[in-house]
């Protein structure tokens, strides 16, 4: 049960792809004033070292965030891009990469005093590094720790008071029944608070319930929805390894869409590993009748386009946009009339962020 350590996998692709989404998303919540609660349900350590014996062992952040800061761009990052990699740039005071921020010190670092964060963490190791990192920002009652499982934790506090909110669901999926309690946390949350944000991060693998799981979310009555995917390569003969992830957005900002059809096509050309290397971008919605409780199907409001990475393609309707190494990434507006990206504030404060990650057993966890 507790055998899962993401201190192996900080920074690699499916970092890269979560935390570029998880910073869109958070610039764009912050710039209303009412108060914002963001919760995540799997928060893990807090913070990591690239440097350290975990990072070393498997080496995966050498595919993710250290190939993407090694790259010399012939133009600049899209802003959404640029503002990740300076986001984590302000956890390392050298040229040196040596502090991958998780989900939990990208979140605070954007907070403002009235917003609020629950962190959710069950492992017992990972909870006390996690408290040791926490205590370092002095952030006091606007970060709460809770060593209980936040699927069923995140049920008391929704809706938050302000009824402004994001959930952040990240789960390790070792267990089968990882991908049967995602959707089941969802139904419920969105019963208890409809406007909320749903961000879900998940694996691509070639087991049925990682294959059904984008698919189920769909079909959950919501607002809208928006899935994003990342591949860095076509799957091994062995079918181990991680090489290809997505996030799945419930209620997301309007302006997500554009901002990854920018995002998206560097990260192909960056980290992709072969021809297989891709991303795809869907978005549509699900009505809802407050009638009994009858459904209607999902309205699929994607387009896809076709062409040779970072052209602009011909949208066909119905489709979701895809984009690799060998066809074209999709450079078509998303919804809203082509709305670009807003990064919001871009001040990320050095002075604020000088935690380093509390000591780390070099023992694997069994």
């Amino acid at each position: 049960m507790f055998s899962y350590r993401h201190a192996f996998h900080a920074g690699n692709h499916a970092d890269v792809l979560k935390h570029t989404v998880l910073l869109a998303v958070l610039r764009y919540m912050t710039q209303k004033d009412t108060a914002l609660n963001v919760f995540d349900t799997h928060a893990g350590a807090g913070l990591y070292r690239l440097d350290g014996d975990y990072a070393k062992t498997s080496e995966e952040a050498a595919e993710g965030f250290l190939k993407l800061v090694a790259t010399k761009p012939k133009h600049p990052f899209a802003p959404a891009l640029q503002d990740y990699v300076d986001m984590v740039a302000g956890f390392n005071n050298t040229d040196h990469w040596s502090v991958y921020p998780g989900s939990p010190f990208i979140i605070q670092s954007l907070l403002r005093e009235r917003d609020k964060l629950k962190l959710y963490e069950l492992h017992p190791t990972d909870t006390k590094t996690l408290t040791a990192n926490v205590a370092q920002l002095e952030a006091g009652r606007q970060v709460a720790i809770l060593r209980e499982d936040g699927f069923e934790g995140l049920k008391k506090f929704l809706p938050p008071p302000s009824r402004r909110g994001l959930v952040l669901i990240d789960p390790p999926y070792e267990v089968k029944d990882d991908y049967r309690r995602v959707k089941v946390c969802l139904e419920d949350a969105l019963v208890r608070f409809p406007t909320g944000t749903y961000a879900v991060w998940y694996p691509v693998l070639s087991r049925i319930e990682s294959k059904q799981l984008p698919e189920r979310l769909k079909r959950i009555p919501a607002n809208g929805w928006l899935n994003v995917t990342l591949s860095i390569s076509g799957p091994t003969p062995d079918g181990f390894g991680l090489h290809s992830s997505g996030m799945f957005i419930i209620n997301p900002p309007w302006t997500l869409e554009a901002t990854l059809r920018e995002v998206m096509p560097y990260l192909v050309r960056v980290l992709g590993k072969d021809v297989s290397a891709k991303y795809e971008i869907e978005s549509g919605e699900t009505e809802t009748v407050r009638m009994k409780t009858q459904v209607r199907a999902p309205i699929n409001r994607s387009g896809q386009s076709v062409g040779r990475t970072g052209n602009p393609g011909v949208a066909a309707a119905g489709r979701p946009q895809v984009g690799s190494l060998r066809t074209k990434a999709g450079a078509t507006a998303g919804r809203a009339g082509g709305a670009t990206s807003t990064t919001g504030n871009r001040d990320i404060g050095q002075g604020k962020r000088v935690a380093r990650p509390a000591n780390l057993s070099k023992t694997r966890s069994r």
